[in-house]
């Protein structure tokens, strides 16, 4: 649960606060909270998780740097957030596709043929290459690693999907 709650302050740190005066218009502050919340979309749907993010204790210390979800062998892979392919190639063995966002975010793809080149921008949902089988540990015939990261700090990828709802209580 701590983990998860810094995982979430520090998706949290780019995001602007600004004061709301009473007189402001409350609908247009939900439309741009639902704007923010629709800037990323699933790289994989339908989203089926066979392993969930682990955060690790320390920057070498066990843990799971990301999801696993489920897929299909050759199925597509989209870009979860618009920015730009810093990396499309082969690590250890295994095609990788890495892409840099807005605000330090960085999203890695794995086991993904890679469509794309390093340099190359993409939009949000677009198309980066498919599922590659063979991804250790993956109990259906293909899995995609999704991971997070903003600096050195490990991210649950699927905040960005669901970017925690922040409510102020009343002082007693």
């Amino acid at each position: 649960m701590i983990r998860r709650l810094a995982a979430a302050c520090v998706l949290a740190l780019p995001l602007v606060v600004r004061p709301v005066s009473a007189a402001a218009d409350a609908t247009q502050v939900a439309a741009e909270a639902e704007a923010e919340a629709e800037a990323w979309v699933p790289p994989l749907a339908p989203v089926r998780v066979t392993r969930p993010f682990d955060a690790p204790g320390s920057p070498y210390g066990p843990g799971h740097r990301g999801v696993d979800l489920g897929g299909e062998p050759q199925q597509v892979v989209v870009a979860a957030g618009s920015g730009v392919v810093v990396f499309a190639g082969m690590v250890a063995g295994r095609p990788v596709v890495s892409i840099a966002h807005a605000g330090g975010l960085r999203t890695t793809y794995e086991p993904v043929v890679p469509a794309v080149r390093a340099g190359v921008p993409v939009a949000r949902g677009s198309p980066i290459g498919t599922l590659a089988a063979g991804h250790p540990g993956c109990p259906v015939p293909a899995c995609l690693h999704w991971g997070a990261r903003r600096g050195a700090a490990y991210l649950d990828p699927l905040l960005l999907l669901r970017p925690p709802r922040v409510r102020l209580l009343p002082w007693p």
